[in-house]
């Protein structure tokens, strides 16, 4: 069966996430600088976890106390350089180059997975990766001139495998990390390294109280910060990390691509930014690739043996392991 709860709460964290561009212009527009857009989202979601974390950590304390490390990396690299390399893409490129580039993680998750397990991907994979890529770049409307930057070409190629971090880490189902913990936690972490990055003057802080637009009306500056928090932070990321645990981290990571189609709809319906034929055909193509990735988990093959493995974090077997690999 194609559908399931994992994937229908994937697609709803997909939505969360989507929602964030919608918000944050509102800020840009009155005159928030993207570094303080960051530092209020992801510390503003630190702060409504605290407590919850706090609670979680102690309950689980003989459990976790071996994993806060990777609790740590989660909050530095998915989260906090994720978005921060996102920015500094985006200063020197097209807002949509640089999401693409970002949105290139789940072609390095199937790269990634090919060579550890050393098994080629099944054809309808390569398809649905072909034909979901091919979709973002007509959701993005990329077409045109576009001014390419070398930089920003890297920033946002750095972006994309944080992301596939983000999936890596997200998708142990036998992890022994609650999802609270894990994105609360993470949350902290990240909060500390960009306001830390504001302080040195390395990432530019600019904000104010000004009262922004948001979809058409004037509303006060907390709307869109607490959309920021609550929605495409606080929600989405627990949401995000429960539907990638269930589903695996290669199959979640493209329906994330989702995010970007469920931005589109966003910006039509919030903005009044009308999507283009071209992106509504882009959409349809971004769909059909996701349901192909998910076929090809679900059905396996005769000839190839068992699906597709999606676990990244699984131990090779042992006669696949090599000859000079250390013992335990």
């Amino acid at each position: 069966m194609l559908a399931s709860p994992a994937l229908l709460l994937a697609l709803i964290s997909a939505a969360a996430f989507a929602l964030s561009g919608s918000f944050a212009k509102s800020l840009f527009d009155v005159g928030w600088s993207p570094g303080a857009a960051v530092a209020a989202r992801i510390g503003g979601a630190a702060a409504v976890l605290l407590i919850p974390v706090i609670v979680t950590l102690v309950r689980n304390w003989a459990a976790v106390k071996g994993s806060l490390g990777r609790v740590a990396i989660y909050g530095v690299v998915p989260i906090a350089l994720c978005q921060l390399f996102y920015f500094n893409a985006v200063q020197h490129l097209s807002v949509g180059v640089a999401l693409l580039l970002e949105y290139l993680s789940p072609v390095l998750l199937v790269g990634w997975a090919w060579a550890m397990t050393r098994q080629r991907p099944r054809v309808l994979t390569i398809i649905g990766a072909v034909s979901a890529m091919a979709g973002l770049v007509l959701v993005l409307d990329l077409a045109g001139g576009q001014k390419v930057s070398v930089e920003g070409i890297l920033w946002g190629l750095a972006a994309a495998v944080c992301s596939a971090v983000f999936f890596i880490m997200s998708a142990r189902s036998g992890d022994n990390v609650p999802p609270i913990l894990m994105a609360g936690g993470g949350m902290a972490v990240g909060a500390v390294m960009i306001i830390g990055l504001g302080i040195t003057g390395i990432l530019p802080m600019a904000f104010t109280f000004e009262n922004p637009v948001f979809a058409g009306t004037q509303v006060p500056w907390l709307v869109p910060v607490l959309g920021l928090v609550l929605i495409t932070t606080v929600f989405a990321y627990v949401v995000g990390i429960v539907a990638t645990r269930g589903l695996g981290s290669k199959v979640a990571s493209f329906v994330a691509l989702f995010e970007v189609l469920f931005a589109v709809v966003w910006a039509w319906i919030l903005l009044g930014e009308l999507p283009r034929t071209i992106q509504l055909l882009g959409g349809v193509a971004i769909m059909g690739g996701v349901v192909l990735v998910r076929l090809d988990e679900l059905r396996g093959s005769p000839r190839r043996g068992p699906s597709y493995s999606v676990d990244l974090d699984a131990a090779l077997p042992a006669e696949k392991l090599p000859a000079e690999a250390p013992q335990p």
